[in-house]
């Protein structure tokens, strides 16, 4: 099982925040596993499609090739988008957030974005002003 420790070298180590906010190095600060936070939108209409987590390999996999590369937290494995799927992901843009701890790519999505064969993983609407106080309450709305 792969470490996602182990690739952190691919990427310089974050300076000081007025580097890391003002800079033009690519400098990620993963968290303590070793993960950024990656937040997928569709190119075309804004829509977020789905959020997961890069280590440095697949972060720099990403931007070498062009495609979508995750690291499952639950698998501890590196994927690609659509892999086995086919619901691939062709990365338009990639921007990361004021202090290198989120990655936010717009991809020319092919197919469901989420596992479940949706086109989105954020298929449910959370109902607000909703009562609640006692569990299972709150009622999700479902848009597909």
């Amino acid at each position: 099982m792969p470490d996602p420790l182990a690739d952190r070298t691919l990427f310089a180590a974050p300076a000081g925040s007025a580097e890391l906010e003002e800079g033009a190095a690519l400098t990620p600060k993963f968290d303590a596993d070793g993960l950024v936070t990656a937040v997928a939108t569709d190119a075309g209409s804004g829509d977020v499609l789905m959020v997961a987590h890069m280590n440095a390999q697949a972060l720099a996999k990403t931007i070498a090739t062009g495609e979508a590369w995750y690291f499952s937290r639950s698998r501890k494995a590196l994927w690609k988008k659509g892999e086995t799927s086919g619901h691939t992901q062709r990365v338009i843009e990639m921007r990361i957030d004021c202090d290198q701890d989120a990655v936010w790519i717009k991809v020319e999505q092919v197919a469901g974005a989420c596992h479940t064969g949706r086109r989105s993983c954020f298929y449910r609407a959370v109902p607000l002003g909703a009562p609640g106080g006692k569990p299972g309450a709150v009622k999700l709305e479902f848009h597909d």
